[in-house]
């Protein structure tokens, strides 16, 4: 008997509020992309629920009919988990488990969740484990008392100390211990940027899942991980690469999505020094999604949250294989209000990247020229 197929899928249902005046469209569009994160994260999407409001519920984010609704749906469809779009408090979570009497889970909790499970080196492990701590904290209200068997030493809890106590004093401990592990680990990484010499370095930046990776193979003649998931990509690659006779850095990092969690950003500081010491941004776009602008935005927004927005940036519209508009009609329109580089590709099909190659060549020559006037440039 094959156990592997009797295995059965977790089942999530998704939960958002309709303020008056959103677009329709693009919240459906959110809605598909925590669809989507769920999927990423090994669930089976099962239904959605929304409600129409001004504001989330102060204590359960939504109302008591829909969460009357929404139980009685739990139990018929057998869901393992309920998901919210938007980031919860710990006395909403705490409501909500004993109303629904199910694993609740909000957006950004979603998306540790997957860093999580992709972690794969000890550097990103950390990173993650801190941002999860940093998300415990302020929600320590619900936290297990499985912390209390964790802590270490003898004397920790005083007399008349409260378990709420002890759970934080754990936790900001937890914290400290993985703040010191990451600084050791930054300053190895500082020195390791501080040994390239001075290659040119060029920074892949996008929205997750718009192929960075699948470039990074195609122009490092490499074999880094792709796939069709969010958050492929956790740990920063760097690839020396040389088109025809001048040497550069390229390295791809972790996709940018939409609320992504401040936690993240704070804890993968250093994963993001790639971007900030580059000396050119490729922000590659899905020109395929029919939000792709948005997506824009979104990573404009982080870049200028991590001090990067001042950077050059060459746009690249990867997928034009699977956009189902006229590519001339865009560059003649939408194309026309921007005046940054680009160039529209496929790294699935491989259209266009002789011209990358080209283009990127150009642009690393430049910058050696500028830094290297006479030419006396050692590699």
């Amino acid at each position: 008997m094959d156990t592997e197929k009797e295995k059965k899928t977790d089942k999530a249902v998704f939960v958002s509020i309709l303020r008056p005046g959103t677009d329709e469209l693009l919240f459906n569009e959110y809605m598909d992309e925590l669809e989507f994160l769920a999927e990423t994260a090994g669930l089976e999407a099962n239904g959605r629920f929304v409600q129409k409001i001004e504001k989330p519920n102060q204590n359960t984010y939504i109302g008591s009919g829909k969460i009357k609704e929404l139980a009685e749906y739990i139990k018929i469809e057998e869901i393992s988990a309920v998901i919210f779009d938007d980031e919860l408090s710990g006395s909403q979570l705490r409501n909500l488990e004993k109303e629904l009497e199910c694993r609740i889970l909000d957006r950004t909790n979603l998306i540790l969740d997957i860093f999580a499970q992709r972690a794969k080196t000890a550097y990103a492990k950390t990173q993650v484990e801190l941002a999860q701590y940093q998300y415990l904290l302020p929600r320590l209200t619900r936290m297990w008392t499985h912390l209390e068997r964790q802590r270490g030493g003898i004397g920790m809890r005083g007399p008349g100390e409260s378990q709420l106590e002890t759970d934080r004093r754990i936790i900001l401990d937890k914290i400290a211990r993985l703040k010191d592990q990451l600084k050791k680990i930054d300053r190895q990484m500082i020195s390791q940027r501080s040994n390239r010499g001075s290659l040119v370095r060029v920074a892949l930046v996008g929205y997750t899942n718009v192929g960075k990776s699948t470039i990074m193979n195609l122009l490092a003649k490499t074999d880094v991980f792709a796939e069709n998931k969010l958050f492929a990509t956790l740990d920063t690659t760097v690839r020396k690469v040389v088109v025809e006779n001048i040497p550069f850095l390229l390295s791809d990092t972790v996709g940018f999505i939409r609320k992504l969690p401040t936690q993240l950003v704070e804890s993968f500081k250093s994963t993001l020094d790639e971007v900030r010491e580059s000396d050119v941004l490729i922000h590659v776009v899905d020109i395929s999604h029919p939000n792709f602008e948005e997506m824009m935005q979104v990573v404009n927004q982080t870049l200028q949250e991590i001090g990067c927005s001042e950077k050059p940036v060459f746009l690249v519209f990867n997928k034009i294989d699977l956009y189902q508009g006229n590519i001339q009609t865009l560059r003649e329109t939408w194309m026309a209000k921007i005046h940054t580089p680009s160039l529209f590709i496929s790294a699935k099909e491989k259209i266009n990247i002789d011209k990358l190659r080209k283009d990127l060549y150009n642009i690393v020559a430049e910058i050696q020229a500028g830094r290297y006037p006479f030419g006396n440039f050692l590699w």
